[in-house]
């Protein structure tokens, strides 16, 4: 992944569909290994899961619109149920910079990124 032009999107500044395909697949074995949070996965089919993953992230840094799935709310809800609190939500964002820190991302584009996964935060926690 690297910086190329301050008028690309944030989608192409990363590297577009190969570089968002190997963070997630990094992030996933980060959050699986993480234990604050990999009970959350308990059942989940991984491949569906970062397949999903993948869209999301790809729309939401100004790629192609390919989501389909549930709004972050809806998504989400049953995790709140199970305890998904501000604490888990920082534990999935510090993976997060940790998989594009290790991808050699630049700090202004992971600061980008976090700013991104910020917004999601009150939906995501149902609040």
């Amino acid at each position: 992944m690297s910086e190329t032009t301050t008028n690309a999107t944030l989608f192409e500044q990363l590297g577009g569909e190969a570089a968002v395909d190997a963070a997630v697949d990094i992030f996933y074995r980060k959050v699986l290994a993480d234990y604050r949070i990999n009970r959350f996965f308990n059942g989940v089919d991984m491949d569906t899961q970062a397949a999903k993953q993948k869209a999301f992230l790809t729309m939401a840094f100004g790629g192609p619109a390919n989501y389909s799935g549930k709004d972050m709310r809806e998504g989400h809800a049953r995790f709140v149920k199970m305890g998904l609190d501000d604490s888990h939500f920082d534990a999935v964002v510090e993976n997060l910079e940790a998989t594009l820190t290790e991808l050699g991302v630049s700090q202004e584009l992971i600061a980008q990124v976090a700013a991104i996964a910020e917004t999601t935060r009150a939906d995501v926690l149902g609040k």
